[in-house]
């Protein structure tokens, strides 16, 4: 089998894309007390880049954008691997 046919093999494997925004920790107690119209303080800058993983791996770096009503990101930075 040639490399090519090889990775054709692994071409329509479903992955899970995520991008992170951001996040920060907090005690049980403020986590209980969470509820519809709350806010929580994230620990990223509001214009600092958002973070994408497939598979919980990193993989690139981008910007949130809205395109017709729906968010979606701009991919900024390729992650190379030794940088995960």
């Amino acid at each position: 089998m040639t490399p090519e046919a090889t990775l054709d093999v692994l071409l329509d494997v479903p992955v899970t894309l995520s991008v992170e925004l951001g996040s920060c920790q907090m005690p049980m107690r403020e986590v209980l007390q969470l509820k519809a119209g709350s806010v929580v303080q994230l620990e990223k800058p509001a214009d600092g880049p958002v973070e994408v993983l497939v598979n919980r791996k990193l993989i690139a770096r981008g910007q949130v954008v809205v395109v017709d009503d729906r968010f979606g990101i701009k991919i900024t930075e390729l992650v190379n691997g030794a940088q995960r």
